[in-house]
């Protein structure tokens, strides 16, 4: 009798174990999309928008205008949650013009969590 008890135990104790383990796993996952809202800094020199397309929630872009005295290169990085990260196209702007880089998170994904400019 006394095993039996012991197994029960040690039952009771690797399920409590296995259930605060995964509310802890649940709880960090919901304060993750909190955390990925914040902004990005943008490269000195640069005034950018960043946002996602109108009708698109999986496209993601920079809009960014060279404000400096020298030629500068940027690109749109987004964080696409369960898909790869991925990267836009390289632009190159020289002093005062403005340009756009665009990327696309795959659709199997969760979408865009975070926008960031890349020099």
């Amino acid at each position: 009798m006394k095993k039996t008890l012991r197994g029960n135990a040690v039952r009771a104790l690797v399920r409590g174990a296995a259930v605060t383990g995964a509310a802890l796993a649940l709880a960090a996952t919901a304060v993750a999309p909190a955390a990925a809202t914040t902004p990005a800094a943008i490269p000195p020199g640069l005034s950018c928008d960043t946002g996602k397309h109108a009708i698109d929630d999986y496209t993601g872009y920079a809009l960014c205008r060279n404000n400096g005295s020298a030629t500068q290169v940027f690109w749109v990085h987004l964080v696409c949650g369960w898909s790869p990260d991925v990267d836009g196209e390289h632009v190159t702007l020289r002093p005062g013009e403005s340009g756009q880089s665009t990327a696309h998170c795959a659709g199997l994904g969760s979408g865009i969590g975070e926008i960031h400019v890349r020099p």
